[in-house]
């Protein structure tokens, strides 16, 4: 992954619909701040990691190129310190955002929990967009049955894995180490974890369907009925 492929891939999501879901950047060249403006150990690790694009001059800090969003804790951060009820709400909206993404053509590429953010209206939104690609480029596929036992023992798949191969069965492991948190999400959207619902929105999506998305919960819309919306 170049840097010129990461900075693409912030603007394809510039570009495109995000569907309340992922969030919008601002993008700076020759950004300029107060060194006192950052925290002594931010700024050391971005001084380390780093080096090419941030540079300290006497009481300044450099920045030759950088993005910036809205603040949100990450989700993982997020989900060590609810409770039960948050978790289980929380989790409902991280798959939704999930669907919401893929009804709009974009897969995240890296769902990893610690890549989406919880705003403070307790909404969960995708920020790091190095893997994002379109749902379309995909090959959602489900694991081949083994042959014979000794093959699921194999250090290696028995299958071949193409470069845009996609096995949701491998979701549950990959995203979550508590496995209270797997099962629980699982249960909440047990959709994701089968090739066929991602090759059905493929498929819809090829064939020029449009699928809804609302980016406002039930509660936060319009109600139907005799109201009137004004539109302007």
């Amino acid at each position: 992954m170049s840097r010129d492929n990461v900075r693409e891939k912030y603007r394809l999501v510039k570009r495109h619909d995000r569907v309340g879901r992922m969030a919008d950047t601002q993008e700076f060249s020759n950004f300029i701040a107060r060194k006192d403006h950052f925290d002594p150990e931010c700024l050391k690790e971005l001084l380390e990691v780093a080096p090419s694009t941030v540079e300290l001059r006497d009481d300044k800090v450099l920045i030759k190129h950088c993005y910036t969003e809205r603040m949100m804790m990450p989700l993982n951060l997020y989900l060590e310190q609810s409770d039960e009820q948050e978790t289980r709400a929380i989790l409902k909206d991280y798959g939704n955002a999930i669907k919401q993404m893929a009804a709009a053509n974009i897969f995240p590429g890296d769902m990893l929990l610690k890549n989406f953010g919880v705003t403070r209206h307790g909404r969960v939104v995708f920020y790091d967009y190095d893997e994002i690609c379109y749902l379309t480029e995909c090959n959602f596929r489900k694991i081949p049955e083994a042959r014979y036992p000794e093959q699921e023992m194999m250090d290696e798949p028995w299958y071949s894995v193409g470069p845009n191969d996609i096995f949701p069965e491998e979701f549950g492991p990959f995203l979550f180490a508590d496995i209270k948190l797997r099962r629980l999400f699982l249960e909440l959207h047990p959709e994701l974890f089968e090739a066929n619902y991602w090759q059905g929105l493929q498929n819809a999506i090829t064939e020029g369907q449009v699928i809804d998305v609302y980016p406002y919960r039930n509660k936060q819309r319009f109600a139907g009925g005799d109201q009137a919306v004004l539109t302007y």
